[in-house]
């Protein structure tokens, strides 16, 4: 599997221009464009994918860093028939309102629950072992990376937590 790169189960070569970043190749070289353009310096969270189990923000990493490694963008999470327990719970507890930053919140509240439930400690954690409780404390602390300009954060902190308190811990 040279020179590919796995995106949502599926290799995909790497494009030809190594200056090419993450972001712009799912976008425009692959057409998943759920995963949004906001700042382009990695300070809003609206790009945020899952690379290898972890939440990166792609618009400051290039495609060709990422030979053989997988990717999940919010495509990859579920599907209008078939949502993940965030997306149904983001709809549920109203998290979105023009919807711009979701799925950068839906990809990077996914992994950050996988960091909790993985023993990950952050800075809101009273301590550096586990287990830690998806707490609205904890959540927004891990959560800080990723900026909503409408200002849900309540209802989607109100969503992460009843997917956190709905799945078995680890």
């Amino acid at each position: 599997m040279p020179d590919e790169l796995i995106v949502n189960g599926t290799p995909y070569p790497l494009p030809e221009d190594p200056r090419v970043t993450l972001l712009d190749f799912l976008r425009h070289d692959l057409g998943l464009t759920g995963t949004k353009k906001g700042c382009d310096h990695a300070q809003c969270g609206a790009c945020t994918v899952i690379l290898n189990g972890l939440r990166i923000n792609s618009c400051l990493t290039l495609a060709a860093m990422h030979e053989g490694h997988q990717v999940t963008t919010i495509e990859g999470l579920g599907i209008a028939d078939e949502p993940s327990p965030l997306q149904r719970a983001f709809v549920e507890h109203d998290g979105f309102q023009c919807g711009y930053c979701t799925p950068g919140q839906i990809c990077s509240a996914t992994a950050m629950l996988d960091e909790i439930a993985n023993g990950w400690p952050s800075d809101a954690s009273e301590t550096l072992d586990g287990p830690f409780e998806a707490s609205g404390e904890e959540i927004r602390e891990r959560m800080s990376g990723n900026l909503c300009r409408c200002g849900a954060y309540a209802n989607i902190v109100a969503a992460i937590r009843d997917v956190a308190e709905s799945e078995p811990a680890a």
